[in-house]
């Protein structure tokens, strides 16, 4: 835990206990029943888990992204739906903060750090896919209030959430099209409906539902700052944080995996010897072991950019900084963690089986759930092919990865 003060290790180790004595010995039979953890959110509020990101006033524990980063792979570690269901709630605090009025974060954001308030952001629409552009949501402007039509899937803590970070279009007609993108912070009511949850391979126990708009009226000033038409820049700058979240998931996913399987390795026996002893089987265990300290250390350099860009930039996400530089960004860095860390987690979800052999393919192991588990990071938040697209814009941009 280099880098971080002594509040900050006591904040991570106090989440690695508790996952420890609460969460792993019951996240096999609540992932198997696809039950929600309503104890386990309970408690997780009660240590300020929610409130990590938000800042004081509003908010009493925030802490590095860092940090932050290191109490996600916590709490993937024992089981990543936990971890997912702070994720957007994260997002929401980060945009409220960044672009909202001082009405909406003294409404918002002190209910949101102590989990009172759970918030969902709302992207995604069916056929869309990452293709926020091309979005059909619309929110047209009626006097003092703005009608919702459309739909959005895939939306994670749906029911539960009493805050949505919803994308949609308020001038559908706007060139180019992002131009026309805004978000509305909307509370559920009468022409919102959470249709479904939709059925997973993964990431058991939390909802992911369809929600559906039918002459939805929100007061105008439930739009996100004072000006429509920047949603598009204000989301990419809060998925930078989403993002980076996501890498910590599939961090914590993937050493659950390693630890797994070298408790396993020490105690399984073949031909007379433990099967690390068999350089076929410790060969995974070494690279399995590299590939997450690699893709450790580059999601602490992601979350590091995105704290000192946020000290660049200001709140603005096309001002000036201080320095004079136009408002900085961390997305080619995020989006190297998402990337690698999300691969990385996968592979070693892979040799995991392979080390645990048939037990590997058991419900009756972990190790099946984490290779279930690991894809989501793979296409959630952006799908890989969209971050190598994004690094490689970056890339051009900045001629370097020069430090």
């Amino acid at each position: 835990m280099e880098g971080l003060d002594a509040q900050e290790r006591a904040v991570v180790e106090t989440v690695r206990d508790f996952v420890a004595r609460e969460v792993i010995p019951v996240a096999r039979e609540l992932e198997h029943t696809d039950t929600y953890p309503e104890h386990l959110i309970e408690a997780l509020k009660a240590m300020g888990v929610f409130g990590l990101a938000i800042p004081e006033p509003w908010g009493e524990a925030r802490v590095s992204t860092p940090c932050y980063a290191l109490v996600t792979e916590e709490l993937a570690r024992g089981w990543m739906s936990l971890a997912g269901a702070m994720g957007g709630h994260t997002v929401v605090a980060k945009l409220i903060h960044d672009h909202g009025s001082a009405e909406q974060k003294d409404r918002y954001l002190p209910a949101m750090a102590t989990g009172r308030v759970r918030a969902a952001m709302a992207l995604t629409e069916p056929g869309g896919g990452s293709d926020l552009q091309a979005m059909r949501t619309t929110a047209i402007r009626d006097g003092d209030h703005y009608v919702v039509n459309g739909s959005k899937t895939w939306i994670t803590n749906a029911r539960r959430s009493a805050l949505i970070a919803l994308l949609c279009k308020t001038d559908p007609h706007a060139t180019p099209a992002h131009h026309g993108i805004s978000v509305l912070l909307v509370e559920k009511g009468p022409g919102l409906t959470v249709s479904r949850d939709l059925p997973k391979l993964g990431y058991k126990g939390v909802e992911s539902c369809e929600l559906s708009f039918d002459d939805f009226r929100v007061p105008a000033t439930a739009l996100l700052g004072e000006r429509e038409g920047r949603g598009f820049a204000q989301m990419m700058r809060g998925l930078e944080i989403g993002r980076i979240q996501v890498a910590a998931r599939a961090l914590g996913v993937g050493r659950a995996a390693l630890e797994d399987s070298l408790r396993y390795a020490r105690e399984r026996e073949a031909f007379g010897v433990p099967i690390w002893k068999h350089q076929s089987i410790g060969n995974y265990l070494a690279d399995m072991a590299t590939r997450l300290t690699a893709a450790r250390q580059l999601v602490l350099h992601a979350a590091r950019c995105f704290d000192s860009t946020d000290l660049d930039r200001g709140a603005a996400s096309d001002a000036p900084s201080q320095t004079g530089r136009r408002g900085r960004r961390a997305d080619l860095e995020a989006g190297m963690a998402k990337l690698f860390a999300s691969e990385t987690a996968m592979q070693i979800a892979l040799d995991a089986v392979r080390v645990h052999g048939g037990y590997g393919y058991s419900t009756e192991f972990d190790i099946e759930r984490y290779f279930r588990d690991a894809p989501l990071m793979i296409v959630g938040e952006g799908t890989n092919e969209i971050q190598r697209n994004v690094i490689v814009r970056q890339l051009i941009e900045r001629g370097s990865v020069a430090p």
